[in-house]
């Protein structure tokens, strides 16, 4: 069976190789790359593939049984490039499709949240058998700002008490190897997050616990926190979607507690205090 995995030079689609390789054979894997040199260290086959260039997609899925979608990095391009790959995927011939999508996807506030709804009936469309890997937050996505906490001297953020079940990537990247090597995943929806859920304010007291410092979550209202973000040096788009996201978190979009990624991957999620250290160390 040939799987191929969609942006493998990404930080998930680096993880999620690597943990394929520990479940199939090397040669069994197939690493799409839009700068195939860029993979050359991955020790799988490479083939050229970009989402924006649909000639070189189904000659990249020629073969294919099973392929990862990891929704593309370029937010608001995302259905038009998803579409291109679902469409060569029909024409290779590929079996199933496995694709990441967005926590409670169908229902999620997160202004993210409209292509993966595109996404998942374009798949619906398509015919093709297919799984949804909802992805929950990566706890990455905060502990990266742990150095500017440290810097401030507080975190900030627009979260509110909104509670966060995030996991990191590693985790996520961990269940998508699972699936893809497994069987009987067709048709199915995984609503994945981690399994204990934290405020930004515990975050700020994990943080204060390891360093020995006193580091204060500071709540902003979302116009406020995008213009810090900004001031920060930010591009407009991007802080301003970070606020949004907090809001979305303080309204509950962030949240899961049905344990389905622990399940999947037959181990507890990563703890935020270990993410915490990593982030430290």
């Amino acid at each position: 069976m040939k799987i191929a995995i969609t942006g493998a030079t990404g930080q998930l689609g680096r993880l999620v190789i690597a943990s394929l390789r520990g479940k199939v054979p090397a040669s069994d894997i197939v690493a799409l790359a839009r700068t195939p040199a860029k993979a050359a260290d991955l020790g799988v086959t490479v083939r050229a593939a970009d989402y924006a260039r649909p000639e070189t997609l189904e000659p990249a899925l020629a073969g294919i049984d099973t392929l990862l979608l990891i929704s593309s990095s370029e937010v608001g391009q995302r259905a038009a490039q998803h579409a291109n790959v679902i469409a060569a995927a029909r024409k290779a011939g590929v079996q199933h499709i496995v694709y990441t999508s967005l926590l409670h996807a169908d229902t999620s506030v997160l202004n993210l949240a409209e292509e993966h709804r595109q996404t998942e009936a374009m798949l619906e469309d398509s015919g093709i058998p297919h799984t949804l890997l909802r992805n929950g937050w990566y706890t990455e996505n905060y502990t990266a700002s742990v150095p500017a906490a440290l810097a401030n001297g507080a975190f900030y953020g627009s979260a509110g008490q909104g509670r966060i079940a995030s996991a990191p990537r590693a985790d996520y990247a961990e269940a998508a190897a699972v699936v893809l090597a497994g069987s009987g995943h067709e048709g199915k929806v995984y609503e994945l997050a981690g399994d204990a859920a934290y405020t930004l304010a515990d975050l700020a007291a994990e943080i204060s616990r390891q360093t020995g410092r006193a580091i204060p979550y500071v709540n902003l209202p979302e116009a406020e926190y995008a213009a810090a973000l900004k001031g920060a040096g930010l591009p407009a788009g991007l802080a301003e979607g970070l606020a949004s996201w907090d809001v979305g978190a303080a309204q509950g979009a962030l949240f899961d507690d049905g344990h389905v990624l622990s399940r999947l991957i037959g181990r507890p999620t990563t703890s935020l205090q270990t993410s915490v250290a990593a982030a430290l160390a």
